[in-house]
């Protein structure tokens, strides 16, 4: 026998589970995810505590652009890989709860 949580669960993830699994939704939604990893790093290299990574910064070959990038990429990649792993548990959660509740109903039958 399901849980009312367990049932509400079921009708609330086959509303949204096509919404939730597009890539886009999931790079916005987990941007403030990303954000929390790539905000540390730029704070670390302003920062100029590490030395060496400050006097690569002053020279003529850095470009800032690379870092930028390289920040974007973090978010992106940290966002998207985020809400995929979190949609792949729901879903999970979501098959699991099915199985039991047809296993229930053929116990029923019986």
């Amino acid at each position: 026998m399901l849980t009312e949580d367990e049932e509400r669960f079921i009708l609330y993830w086959e509303q949204n589970r096509d919404r939730q699994k597009r890539t886009f939704r999931q790079l916005l939604v987990g941007i403030p995810i990303g954000l929390l990893f790539a905000v540390p790093i730029f704070v670390n290299f302003v920062s100029g505590w590490y030395k060496r990574a400050d006097m690569v910064s002053n020279t003529q070959e850095f470009n800032p652009a690379v870092l930028l990038v390289a920040l974007l990429l973090i978010i992106g990649f940290i966002a998207i890989f985020s809400k995929k792993h979190q949609w792949d548990m729901r879903e999970q959660h979501y098959r699991e709860l099915l199985a039991k509740r047809s296993k229930n109903v053929e116990k029923e039958n019986l």
